[in-house]
């Protein structure tokens, strides 16, 4: 698989020329979340993920989930459902995976100085916050395998940010044996929530006090249960949260930082936790 080459240009020219380069690619809506490919996910009502049982595509009449959506199929990236999502694309992503790569996203500036001071040079590209450095060589991906580095490969998606600069390398051992690692341990002190509680002004369905405490109780137990799919059932989760308790203004952001910390338990990251959280939101039009 050859590397993606640097490209220009509105999103759909992008997209079909990384697919010409072998990378599997997919458009992303404001917020890196992608979109759905058929009526039935258009607006990511799923969550936008693959089904993680089976780690395949879900049963809608296309891929139409995150990772599992990316192809090099010049009809389906210049179809019709795909080509009004283009339009409104923030971005293009592709699948690393597919394109026989890993990419470490460097979240901000101490996991980049790790980097540098631990794994071998390779290309890397600005983001945001911090780098990614693509490596030769796919892999699972993982998240949080240290502070602020999370691994994308197999079974996830990256924004495409342009060619970056230095050359590719092959992916080392130091990088494989981050995911290797065991699940984090839970997390003993609650981080600062910065998703946005619920406003209120619905009409209240909760008879007592301890409806919603069964809820929340309820949803921390199916997070921490979960064996495969966490992103899927993080997502799941807080929208269920939500449409049952999010439109009478009784959750908190103590509520929201006990269904954070059930997240990070299982690995999620709190910038997931809020994508998860924002997305649910936008979803039932909180």
């Amino acid at each position: 698989m050859t590397q993606p080459t640097d490209v220009r240009g509105e999103p759909l020219q992008t997209a079909l020329s990384l697919a010409i380069s072998g990378a599997p690619v997919l458009p992303l809506r404001a917020g890196k979340t992608p979109f759905g490919n058929c009526r039935r996910c258009a607006d990511t009502a799923c969550g936008g993920r693959p089904n993680m049982k089976t780690h395949g595509p879900c049963t809608c009449p296309a891929p139409c989930h995150g990772w599992a959506a990316a192809t090099t199929d010049p009809n389906i990236i210049s179809s019709r459902i795909w080509r009004e999502a283009w339009l409104s694309a923030s971005a293009v992503a592709y699948h690393p995976g597919g394109a026989g790569l890993t990419v470490v996203d460097l979240d901000d500036a101490d996991a980049i100085t790790w980097a540098r001071n631990n794994l071998p040079a390779t290309q890397t590209v600005p983001t945001t916050r911090g780098e990614h450095w693509i490596y030769l060589g796919a892999m699972q991906s993982a998240n949080a395998v240290r502070p602020g580095v999370d691994i994308k490969s197999t079974m996830a998606y990256a924004r495409w940010l342009g060619h970056g600069t230095g050359t590719v390398t092959a992916l080392p051992d130091a990088v494989r044996a981050l995911a290797a690692k065991t699940t984090p341990p839970a997390r003993t002190t609650a981080q600062t929530v910065t998703a946005a509680a619920p406003v209120g002004g619905g009409p209240c369905p909760h008879r007592t006090p301890t409806y919603l405490a069964r809820g929340l109780a309820m949803a921390e137990q199916r997070i921490t249960q979960a064996t495969t799919g966490v992103h899927a059932t993080v997502y799941r989760t807080f929208l269920a949260v939500l449409a049952k308790h999010g439109r009478c203004g009784c959750l908190t952001a103590a509520h929201i930082t006990r269904l954070f910390a059930a997240a990070q338990t299982k690995g999620e990251t709190r910038r997931h936790c809020t994508d998860a959280w924002s997305n649910a939101r936008t979803t039932l039009g909180l």
